[in-house]
């Protein structure tokens, strides 16, 4: 009779557990469950004989080991390959393509935990292990058996093993953290590590105070139970007992597969628990068969990490560099270190001002971040990583190149070489010169540029236009065969059609951006009649100030300026603005773009100029100041972003035929 009772017992515990924790549906209240709880305490603390090892009375604790049995997984639990942004994405997608037509993939959230095994005989869990070093863990079972959703009986009487991971919520973490700071004790840094230490601890009850809870996701012999995909084998588990993530699904193509990234890389913070990235998992188990693995990682699955917004490293080396014009700037050489899906190894410290603030030092451990999510900065140092041997930074007062004493300004924080004849300067100009945004010449790399300067090809950024005398030195040199060379020549011989703002921003007139340029070559439309504007002209121009006016009448008062454009009229530049004229307002006038996505029909430069002759600007984020988002294929998170914003969105075809109206 007690028997009987303490078996009834334990179903209905069991069954409240499976209802409320996998279900998400509750059948009794908390005060029947604790009630029958406590009954069931009594009866074994009456009769230790006859409890079960299943009993829900686990989950309290108490149970203390000596040590941690070691235990060896039969099937290794291996970790998965890391992919850090959207291209790695698609290269995963596409080798998966080279042997799986038209795959499926199922998409998970990745639970920031600990990996568990769990293997239980004829429906009761047996042990609960770690992942350890995928090949040999460590027996937890007796803090498994304290986590309330994770089965002590299952719904089948099986002989099974599932993985999963072992996590604490951000509410039991936050309570947590509470007491140890009430106690004195030091708090946990984050979730993962609370959920980390608490299984790991000698004493089961000190696992059953923390609230852990569990996601089970992997199923290592499915075919024994005739499960051919992995959505089969997480609603097998369901089925079973185990709480599988809702957030779970699966995708059939590329396009969805990046919406899922993107939604949940937008919406991480909205869940209670943490997660670190989305599992990226081939449906088919027949095709992960196939695929099968590499020495470290199953090649059917890949794991994208979220982009760090910040990121921890140590600084090496600070190096001196020269600009364009002449300022000297000092620059953090880190051990490379992953943020926001980029390596970064290499970061600008500004100033000397900026440094000796922030008591930057050679050997400190320092926090990077993305400025606008783009540009790599060193926000703060960690102080108490300090071992005493850093090295205090200090400012260099020569020129890293030319040796030249440097010059700081009254009103600036930076230094200057202001030896005109000085190689790094010049070097740094023609780079600028040829660059994207400026006059735009295809197959000149920094190496190349020094590389024609040492050896005396270039020394003027008129010295480009004569570059077709030397074909043949050049074709001598390693590296450069005929059709390099050739494509060469011609992408110089067509930087001469540009248009006269790309030519004024490739002069390197001070202060005198890409957008500035737009505008001069806008207003003025030649070069000439740029060249005839005093101050108080160039002062009344709309976004020309001072500094700006200032800086572009003193550039053509200078003969050696003056000889470069010459230079350049006699080699035929064009000196011409060739934008659109458009007086009419258009769909695009003081309207603020983003462009996202793959354009099939044009370039995102090109894009964003016709954006630009048109009236509009182009931005490189999402915000609620952004009037229109012109979407391409495959496109990213700026996509949901806008969405999220009820901005509106432009298709790539839909863009070309707004464009094409006012053309």
């Amino acid at each position: 009779m007690i028997e009987t009772r303490m078996n009834e017992l334990i179903e209905i515990l069991n069954q409240a557990n499976y209802n409320y924790y996998v279900l998400d549906h509750p059948t009794i209240t908390d005060q029947e469950y604790d009630k029958y709880l406590r009954e069931l305490i009594k009866l074994e603390e009456k009769h230790p004989e006859l409890k079960r090892n299943d009993s829900p009375t686990s989950r309290v604790g108490g149970t203390v080991i000596d040590s941690f049995n070691k235990i060896v997984h039969e099937v290794p639990m291996m970790s998965l390959s890391n992919v850090f942004n959207e291209s790695e994405i698609v290269a995963f997608d596409e080798r998966i393509r080279k042997d799986i037509k038209n795959p499926n993939y199922v998409m998970e959230l990745k639970i920031d935990g600990l990996s568990v095994s769990l293997l239980y005989e004829k429906g009761k869990l047996v042990r609960g292990a770690t992942r350890g070093d995928g090949v040999t863990g460590e027996d937890i079972t007796h803090n498994v058996k304290t986590i309330k959703s994770i089965p002590l009986s299952l719904t089948r009487p099986l002989d099974i093993e599932v993985r999963g991971e072992i996590y604490m919520s951000k509410k039991s973490f936050e309570e947590l953290n509470k007491k140890r700071i009430k106690n004195g004790e030091e708090p946990f840094a984050n979730p993962r590590n609370a959920a980390a230490g608490s299984v790991r601890q000698l004493d089961s009850s000190i696992a059953a105070s923390r609230n852990l809870d569990a996601f089970l996701y992997h199923l290592p012999e499915a075919e024994k139970y005739d499960i051919h995909s992995q959505e089969q084998a997480l609603h097998f588990m369901k089925e079973l007992g185990f709480i599988v993530n809702p957030n779970i699904t699966v995708v059939h193509n590329l396009t969805e597969l990046l919406d899922f990234t993107n939604y949940w890389t937008e919406h991480r913070n909205d869940l209670p628990y943490e997660i670190d990235g989305i599992v990226i998992k081939l449906n088919d188990l027949d095709g992960q068969k196939r695929l099968g693995f590499t020495a470290k990682y199953p090649k059917w699955a890949t794991a994208y990490k979220f982009p760090a917004t910040l990121a921890l490293t140590k600084l090496k080396d600070i190096k001196f560099t020269v600009g364009r014009t002449g300022q000297v700037t000092p620059n953090a050489i880190l051990e490379p270190v992953i943020l926001m899906g980029s390596t970064i190894s290499k970061t600008t410290l500004h100033n000397e001002d900026y440094v000796k603030e922030r008591d930057i030092r050679i050997g400190d451990t320092v926090a990077i971040k993305k400025a606008g999510d783009v540009i790599p900065e060193v926000v703060k140092v960690i102080e108490d990583r300090r071992t005493g041997d850093e090295i205090p930074f200090e400012m260099t007062q020569t020129c890293p190149i030319c040796g030249s004493a440097l010059v700081r300004k009254e009103t600036e924080a930076a230094y200057y070489c202001v030896n005109e004849h000085c190689d790094a300067k010049k070097i740094e100009g023609l780079i600028h010169f040829v660059s994207r945004n400026a006059m735009n010449i295809d197959g000149f790399g920094d190496r190349i540029i020094e590389d024609f300067y040492n050896m005396g090809y270039l020394k003027s950024l008129v010295d480009f236009y004569d570059l077709h005398q030397y074909k043949e030195e050049l074709m001598e040199l390693e590296g450069f065969g005929e059709k390099k060379i050739q494509n060469l020549l011609d992408s110089i011989e067509q930087s001469k059609e540009n248009s006269l703002e790309r030519l004024l921003f490739a002069l390197g007139i001070r202060y005198v951006g890409s957008k500035t340029a737009k505008i001069l070559a806008q207003q003025f439309k030649t070069m000439d009649t740029l060249m005839e504007q005093d101050f108080e002209s160039l002062n009344q121009v709309k976004d020309i100030g001072d500094v700006i006016a200032k800086s572009i009448v003193n550039y053509f008062k200078q003969d050696k300026n003056l000889e470069t454009i010459q230079g350049l009229k006699d080699h035929h530049v064009n000196m011409k603005y060739l934008g659109n004229e458009i007086n009419e307002e258009t769909e695009f006038t003081n309207k603020t773009f983003v462009l996202t996505g793959t354009l099939e029909h044009t370039t995102r430069e090109e894009a964003k100029t016709l954006i630009e002759n048109l009236g509009g600007n182009v931005t490189g984020s999402v915000s609620k100041k952004t009037d229109v988002v012109v979407v391409g294929a495959n496109p990213g998170s700026k996509y949901t972003k806008a969405q999220s914003l009820n901005i509106p969105i432009w298709q790539e075809q839909e863009f070309i035929e707004k464009v094409q109206r006012y053309q």
